[in-house]
Parts: structure tokens; sequence; C-alpha cells
């Protein structure tokens, strides 16, 4: 049985200021009815807090149960997301996530090629964004950099050079496995010849590696496999295993602005 993992960011940090600042309200308004008349000056605690309540509860029920933007701090999702990328995460494809324990009110359940955002789960204060790429059960097998999904023949071919800096001697192919399909970054000189983490417990034992870029997973139940698009430079489920289902966060669904590259915004994923 998994233990409980309890993350603190900034939607903590939200969920801990609707709270001191709705105890702020009911104390002001409780007092109020007390008081023959409104004093000439309001104390600080209700300019800083009472007055807040209802723009901090809104960003934290829009955050947790709607939406919210998060920014891209890595290249591991490259060629799909760039550094600088704010991403659309829609809470509602799966159902929003109440604070500290991540637990879900499910409205819908991940699916394969899904952009997912998630807390690490190595350290549950952090977000990471990578693909979905291997569903309960599926059977995944990785060979220089693509996968396949429960047997099925490899699917790659290449496309056209980009023409991004950050892309420059990079392989760009189309991988499609299960039905869905995606362009990926591959570098020529590693090819996919990142070594399994057989270290991590759930690797070990769901999982057989015959060289550091030919492996094959059976995923387990209540888990996830995931791969960042660029697939020499991703730090995901090959380093720190499977994720654990509770542990997701919401869908990735656009980019919503790229200060850096303003052609990006609106781009759906």
């Amino acid at each position: 049985m998994q233990s409980l993992q309890i993350g603190f960011s900034i939607n903590e940090i939200l969920f801990l200021a609707t709270l001191a600042t709705g105890l702020c309200w009911v104390a002001w308004r409780h007092r109020l009815r007390r008081l023959a008349e409104l004093p000439a000056r309001k104390p600080l605690w209700v300019s800083f807090g009472a007055e807040l309540f209802v723009v901090v509860s809104l960003m934290f029920t829009c955050r947790v149960a709607v939406a919210d933007w998060p920014k891209v701090p890595s290249g591991s999702m490259e060629p799909t997301l760039r550094v600088g990328d704010y991403l659309l995460v829609n809470h509602l494809a799966y159902g929003p996530r109440l604070p500290f324990t991540n637990t879900a009110l499910e409205f819908g359940q991940p699916q394969r090629g899904d952009v997912v955002v998630f807390r690490y789960p190595l350290d549950v204060s952090q977000f990471y964004v990578k693909r979905l790429v291997g569903l309960p059960g599926d059977k995944v097998a990785f060979s220089n950099g693509v996968v396949r999904i429960n047997g099925a023949p490899f699917d790659v071919e290449p496309v056209g050079d980009s023409r991004a800096d950050e892309d420059r001697g990079q392989w760009m192919v189309r991988e499609t496995a299960a039905a869905t399909s995606r362009t990926l970054k591959i570098n020529p000189f590693v090819q996919g010849r990142l070594p399994l983490n057989l270290q991590d417990p759930g690797l070990a034992a769901n999982c057989q590696a015959a060289s550091a870029s030919a492996w094959e997973c059976t995923v387990p139940a209540g888990h996830y496999l995931m791969l960042g698009d660029n697939r020499d430079n991703s730090a995901d489920s090959r380093v720190w295993g499977f994720l654990p289902h509770e542990q997701v966060y919401g869908k990735a669904v656009r980019v919503l602005i790229n200060f850096a590259d303003l052609k990006r915004a609106w781009t759906a994923l």
C-alpha cells in the first residue's frame, strides 16, 4: 500500500490564504453586528484579510476546479512544448484535485497520447508535464527512442526539419502507437540509449531490458508510463518509474502564450 504523500505548492498556499482571509471575513462580519456604527478606519487585518477573501477564494477555486496556467521550465517535451510556454491545464478533463492530498473528484480518465500535468512522484510539491504513453496493463516496447504498444509494429516516419535553434542537428520523427501519434525529437548520437533505471522497484518488477536502448515494460495497475517527446533529453518514467494515478493533476490542452514566441499563443496540443 502506497503511503500518503503531502504536496505543498501554489495551490496549497492559495488554500491556506483562502482559509485565513475567510476567517478574517467571518470575524469582521461578526464584529460589525455588534457595532452601532462603522468605525472611521478599518483595522489592517480587515483591509489585507477580509476584503481579499473573495479574490483569493476565486483564484483558488479556478486553479483547483477548472483550469490553471503553469509555465514550461525545460525542453523535455520539445518539439511539442517549448521553454517558456504557459499551458492551459484543464482540470475538468479528469476531475479537480483537492489540495495537500491531490484526491480527485473524478470526471474522466487519462488516455494514451494525453499531455498530462502531474505531481512528480519523488517530490509531490513539484509539477511535471509529460506524455502518457502506456495505460495500466499495456505492454510498451521501446527501441532506439520510439515505442510500440501491445505488440503492434513500430510505426515511425521522418518529418521535415525544424527551424528552431534548439532543434538543430536533431531528428524529427512522427511516431504512431495505439492509434495516437506525435512528433518526437531524437538525438542521432543517442537514439534512446538512456538506461532504464532498474534500481526503481516498480521498473525492476515490471520491465526487462535487452540493452540501454531496447526494453519492454508491462504497466502495473493504477499507474501510467510517461515519456517526454524529447526522447533523449527527458527525465521521465525511465528514470523515476511509473506514475501513480493519484498524482495526476490535469490535462494540458493548449499553449496559452509564450512571450518569447507569440506565434505559439493558443496552440492546441
